[in-house]
């Protein structure tokens, strides 16, 4: 699931006059429908997989299993096709960032989103179309791409363009239209669950936020550290001048020019990311990633009507519950947008590890108590658990849902920028693919156990955060190793000269 942000900015946010433009806003805004082409997906497939006219066609084997009377209820959709089809798309995109991040690099951000929306549009119209399981793979790993390109190059877009001080919030207007996608794809099912073609409705619906992404990029600027990257520095200045708001911009300027030619020294910054001074970043990006994946949201979202069916829902009914689930995600987001750059990284990201901990453990409780293989939930219990998996659902959605991608962009250095995110984005895609592929088979066999599972991973994040997660919260990106990674009791080891450079008062 993602969101993400970063500043070029050095110095501290008060020394560097800027404004929070229209200009800044509408491109953050326009960007984000990144995330609502990746949002949406997410939650189509989930619908998509429990209606029976799809299954009938593509996965038969799943509807009669489905539809007997005696099989097992965590056991219905155990189908390793069935898994493929949801995570082929993040196998693709774990292939296809690497390829984005070398785009981004050479050709620029807006170009890299362009180039999204394009493999979206024609994955999305294969998977329409679809009249066999093979169209609807190699549909699904064309979104895979889309998707690669757009986590790799929206995130770097809006933490380039935002001021430090609105880092945060912008960043999180990614995974809040990431909500919004969910949401409008469990809205979409609803609605088309009982027509005859209504799967391919569902699926024809993503390309409206691809459509929008492919027109709105057109509108966009450049961002102003990609322009002087690649050898602009009179555009990147202009625009630096129109983002910002203000005329006296030559000191941000000057520090992006400096930035960028240390950068252009590196010659491999693959390389350059297992240097020991790199260890921090590397690290903490990339067991973000994989703590974001092993709370076990991506079961929620992924397979909402699948797993409410399991507990007893019927169809319309485990798809009206999906929908409320989608609800509270998009809403409990905007919590992160206002507070995270007031309450900072940390204390969102421990608040939340408890709250979802309790509401997994009790979950797996009363799953574990009464649900057995052939009885349905009991009602009242069946209605505890959609609200228990909302109250999980609302603290994913304001700490590690955006966080787990706002830290990662925010701690990369300028010549390990892309590469570095380019491992943040990939850990997270192969993650993804595990338990989406792997997750209905873990129902089957772990049954109530799935629960305490994720509950186990979830402590051990809690404990992360609080004892080696430094916060960032109003760092400009050129000084994050000397305010951040320099002062913390653990990561200032990677760096054999921490002593002798203290930041400048």
């Amino acid at each position: 699931m993602p969101a993400q942000v970063m500043a070029v900015n050095g110095g501290s946010a008060q020394d560097l006059p800027a404004k929070l433009t229209a200009q800044v806003v509408i491109c953050s805004i326009i960007a984000a429908f990144g995330g609502l082409m990746f949002g949406y997906d997410i939650g189509i497939s989930g619908g998509v997989t429990s209606m029976d006219v799809f299954l009938k066609k593509f996965f038969p084997t799943v509807y009669v299993k489905k539809h007997h009377a005696k099989e097992d209820n965590y056991c219905k959709f155990d189908d390793q096709l069935l898994q493929l089809f949801t995570s082929s798309l993040y196998l693709a995109a774990v292939v296809s960032s690497l390829f984005a991040s070398k785009c981004c690099k050479r050709f620029g951000r807006k170009v890299t989103i362009q180039l999204a929306s394009l493999f979206f549009l024609v994955g999305v119209i294969l998977n329409a179309a679809a009249m066999n399981i093979m169209m609807l793979i190699i549909g699904r790993l064309l979104l895979g791409a889309g998707v690669g390109f757009g986590n790799q190059a929206v995130p770097l877009f809006i933490s380039e363009i935002a001021p430090t001080k609105y880092r945060g919030g912008l960043n999180v207007c990614f995974q809040l239209l990431v909500t919004v996608g969910i949401l409008a794809a469990n809205i979409v099912n609803f609605f088309t669950a009982s027509h005859s073609y209504g799967w391919r409705i569902s699926l024809g619906g993503a390309a409206i936020p691809a459509l929008f992404l492919a027109f709105g990029s057109l509108l966009i600027v450049e961002t102003p550290t990609s322009l002087i990257e690649r050898g602009y520095p009179e555009r990147g200045l202009e625009t630096l001048r129109k983002i910002r708001g203000v005329q006296d911009v030559q000191k941000e300027f000057d520090e992006i020019v400096n930035t960028t030619d240390l950068a252009k020294q590196i010659k491999y910054p693959f390389k350059n990311l297992m240097k020991r001074s790199s260890w921090p970043q590397l690290v903490t990006s990339g067991i973000l990633q994989i703590f974001q994946q092993f709370t076990g949201i991506n079961v929620i979202m992924f397979y909402a009507p699948v797993l409410f069916q399991t507990m007893g829902f019927h169809s319309d009914a485990s798809l009206l519950s999906a929908v409320v689930t989608g609800t509270i995600n998009t809403i409990a987001t905007l919590v992160a947008v206002f507070c995270v750059d007031k309450l900072g990284r940390r204390f969102l990201l421990i608040e939340a590890a408890i709250q979802m901990f309790i509401a997994q453990v009790v979950t797996g409780g009363i799953l574990a108590a009464f649900l057995k293989s052939t009885n349905a939930l009991p009602k009242k219990y069946a209605y505890l658990v959609l609200f228990l998996i909302c109250v999980f659902v609302s603290g994913f959605a304001w700490s590690w849902g955006p966080l787990g991608w706002l830290i990662p962009s925010e701690i990369f250095p300028l010549e390990t920028r892309t590469a570095g995110f380019f491992c943040a984005v990939s850990m997270n895609m192969i993650f993804t693919f595990i338990i989406a592929q792997a997750f209905l088979t873990m129902l089957c066999h772990m049954r109530a156990m799935i629960f305490f599972f994720f509950s186990g991973w979830i402590l051990i994040m809690g404990i992360y955060a609080f004892a080696f997660l430094p916060e960032t919260k109003g760092v400009s990106i050129d000084e994050m190793n000397e305010k951040v990674w320099k002062k913390h009791w653990l990561w200032k080891r990677c760096f054999k000269d921490h002593r002798h450079h203290q930041p400048k008062p």
